[in-house]
């Protein structure tokens, strides 16, 4: 890794003295902020969209009332809405009606829960799981070694085909729940409508990614090996 390459994750320094966050703060070689100023023009330029204006300025708010005691001070603030609340928030700010939700089939219970949650806020769900289709996995190139239920059949995840049912059904805004890694990346490739992700699956944390990364110095420090 050379220090041409953009790297904030390595700024050594503290994020008070960042230069993202005041006029003359500090910054190393590599900072975006300083060193792609024409990529950050050509960026603030899409904001004159105005479909893209609204969708900004919207989850700004949301962003700002997710917080309590603002008005005491940064140093005082306290987070107060889970991410379901705060998803529930944003789609009425942004007067969707029909929502999107794809799933994973091993979060069938959650899915009922969540699909539940926003019909009773008066949004209209659409609703997808992974294994839609029921197409083998030997479709794929998967070979019966590589199964999870080996000897037996397995449908494969579909994300494309999760995708383009949302898209059929005009879908405004999709909800990604567990999908695995690398099929929720084919799922927001394909969706057509914007998309947030609920639940991150992590199958041995409890969808809970970041435990591991919080533990990285006691019970998962093996992976800095």
């Amino acid at each position: 890794m050379t220090s041409e390459v953009a790297g904030c994750a390595r700024c050594p320094f503290d994020t008070k003295e960042r230069l993202c966050q005041k006029e003359d703060g500090k910054s190393p070689p590599f900072c975006p902020t300083e060193k792609y100023q024409e990529v950050i023009a050509k960026a603030l330029a899409e904001f004159n969209k105005p479909e893209i204006l609204e969708f900004a300025r919207q989850a700004s708010i949301q962003e700002g009332e997710g917080y309590a005691n603002r008005e005491l001070g940064y140093e005082k603030v306290k987070p107060i809405k889970p991410r379901i609340m705060e998803t529930i928030e944003f789609a009425k700010r942004m007067q969707y009606e029909r929502l999107g939700l794809v799933f994973c089939i091993g979060l069938v219970k959650e899915a009922k829960v969540v699909e539940n949650l926003l019909t009773n806020e008066g949004f209209e769900v659409v609703s997808a799981l992974c294994k839609m289709g029921r197409e083998p996995k030997e479709t794929i190139g998967v070979t019966d070694d590589q199964k999870i239920r080996i000897g037996c059949f397995e449908s494969m995840c579909n994300p494309i085909a999760q995708a383009f049912v949302l898209n059929s059904e005009n879908t405004e805004f999709n909800i990604v729940m567990g999908l695995c890694v690398g099929h929720d990346s084919l799922f927001l490739k394909y969706s057509e409508a914007p998309c947030t992700v609920l639940a991150a699956k992590d199958r041995l944390l409890g969808h809970n990614p970041l435990a591991a990364i919080y533990t990285i110095d006691s019970y998962y420090r093996s992976l800095k090996q």
